[in-house]
């Protein structure tokens, strides 16, 4: 039997984890860039990407956060929702298969 069936709510439960776990992250990337300078320079270019590192994380899983918050499950479903999108822009449909 599938295993999100038997917690009762499945995909809509787990969007606040995704949430909370992309303020953690934004959160000690802010905390690690205000404390600044320290240490040696030799270890500046890994403390950067570091940093780097864990907003770009943050970034995902807020993303990932409203993907499962919105109940998008597939990836038609996800097509789907990109088609909404450019509908409500006013672009035109995608070609599939074109130049």
């Amino acid at each position: 039997m599938d295993e999100r069936s038997d917690r009762g709510g499945g995909e809509a439960e787990r969007w606040p984890w995704w949430a909370a776990a992309s303020a953690a992250q934004a959160a000690s990337g802010a905390a690690w860039f205000r404390r600044g300078r320290g240490g040696t320079a030799v270890a500046m270019p890994f403390r950067a990407f570091a940093i780097a590192s864990l907003f770009v994380g943050a970034g995902a899983t807020a993303v990932a956060a409203g993907v499962v918050a919105a109940g998008v499950g597939s990836v038609e479903e996800m097509k789907g929702v990109g088609a909404s999108i450019r509908r409500w822009m006013g672009a035109p449909p995608r070609r599939v298969g074109g130049d």
